[in-house]
């Protein structure tokens, strides 16, 4: 699992709008990979929505916002669509991004546990380095904590 200050894991994924995102593709500019359960759920809505939101504040800082999940690339285009959302999403289908972060987690819902995306943030400067994480997010409030993290970087 990494650590603030650590390298951030290798990743490579396909993006909605036929992006591709990886580590070395964004050497060199901070970003910000979130992690999510999934698309079209009302805490992954409101999240998607929340860093839509504040993209062009992102933006100004060139910090890069990346929401990744499990879901298929025709499903995060019809999120996008549905909500107007103005993040990249990422698909990482056979969650080996997921693995590297540790996020893939056992959860537990009414007793019965099973294995998901637990809701996690990581900023990551330019160099490739961790600078925060966020574990267990609470929706309320994370994209404005977030923004003010890039903005001290």
């Amino acid at each position: 699992m990494p650590e603030i200050g650590e390298k951030a894991p290798d990743f490579h994924m396909p993006a909605d709008g036929g992006e591709e995102v990886s580590l070395a593709a964004l050497k060199g500019h901070p970003f910000v990979l979130y992690f999510y359960p999934k698309d079209d759920t009302p805490g992954c809505t409101k999240e998607a929505i929340g860093f839509s939101e504040k993209i062009k504040e992102f933006d100004k800082l060139g910090v890069k916002v990346i929401g990744v999940s499990k879901d298929t690339l025709a499903k995060h285009a019809k999120f996008r669509e549905k909500h107007s959302l103005s993040v990249v999403l990422a698909a990482d289908e056979d969650g080996a991004t997921c693995e590297a972060f540790g996020v893939w987690v056992e959860k537990n819902m009414y007793g019965r546990k099973y294995m998901g995306i637990e809701r996690a943030t990581f900023l990551v400067d330019g160099k490739g380095v961790i600078r925060n994480i966020w574990r267990k997010v609470k929706v309320k409030g994370h994209v404005e904590a977030v923004l003010e993290a890039a903005e001290a970087l």
